[in-house]
């Protein structure tokens, strides 16, 4: 089955919402309430920022997780090679330069709203006996957590002076940590997702439409019903060998929920942020 393209406003797009995701991990969502100018201004100022020295005097640091991670900082759970990406954390209690703190709370607050919209209606569609063992409703666990962030990623050009790894990529594949990712369309395509036969798919990036997809904390917390899907960030070819930003919201639980019998939500996630390399 492929990723559904789900048309937030039609009555349908709760059950064909969650059938994508049940199916494939991912659904991508059109006519959201999302404005296409607020995420196009959020591209533009931190392509700014990306390009600037400015970056630098917003380093991260361990273990609170916010502000800049250079180039080549992380890498994929189980691999050796570092992807080729550049990016910042953007927490509303972190630091940030003070040029971009409005667009980025603005789009922040909004991405968030919908992510409570989206779970609800993953609740919704979970059957009963798994959702009787959730250990709090969905949007319940992300109410007041300080670990839900907006990422936001620079994938420079390729040349030869960063392309050091011959199999090195923008992002290796991986899947996310968290419950579920919110992500604005792409300025660049790239994204691609591994279905149930081992093969890749591209998933669109069309101007105006959300990607949505499933973190291992959602697959923890429902036992494996709703799955958290690999996916990729290939390399652009030479025709189309330019600059790519991406922005996912990701949706975390507060620190002391329990997601299993073994994890917390904090248990989880630093365990994962040191399988990483950035913690």
């Amino acid at each position: 089955m492929p990723v559904l393209t789900v048309d937030y406003r039609s009555p349908q797009a709760p059950f064909l919402f969650c059938h994508s995701l049940k199916e494939t991990g991912f659904a991508v969502l059109t006519h959201h309430p999302i404005s296409t100018q607020l995420i196009e201004k959020a591209y533009q100022q931190w392509q700014e920022f990306f390009y600037s020295d400015t970056k630098h005097q917003y380093t991260y640091q361990r273990p609170s997780q916010d502000g800049y991670f250079p180039f080549r900082t992380e890498k994929a759970k189980n691999q050796k090679i570092s992807d080729l990406k550049e990016f910042f954390h953007f927490y509303p209690w972190g630091k940030i330069p003070p040029t971009l703190k409005q667009v980025s709370s603005t789009l922040y607050e909004h991405l968030y709203q919908l992510a409570a919209a989206l779970l609800q209606w993953v609740e919704d569609f979970l059957p009963k006996p798994v959702a009787a063992k959730l250990s709090m409703p969905l949007k319940s666990m992300i109410e007041n957590s300080p670990n839900t962030l907006l990422r936001i990623l620079h994938y420079p050009p390729l040349d030869q002076n960063i392309d050091a790894d011959a199999e090195a990529v923008r992002a290796a594949a991986h899947e996310d940590i968290n419950l579920i990712t919110l992500l604005p369309a792409a300025t660049t395509p790239g994204l691609e997702v591994l279905d149930t036969q081992g093969h890749w798919h591209a998933v669109t990036c069309d101007p105006g439409s959300i990607v949505v997809n499933i973190g291992d904390m959602l697959q923890m917390c429902t036992e494996y019903y709703y799955k958290s899907t690999s996916h990729r960030v290939v390399n652009p070819d030479d025709t189309k060998n330019v600059s790519r930003l991406s922005m996912p919201l990701f949706l975390h639980p507060s620190d002391n929920i329990p997601l299993s019998a073994r994890y917390t939500a904090q248990q989880y996630l630093h365990e994962r942020l040191r399988a990483i390399g950035i913690y």
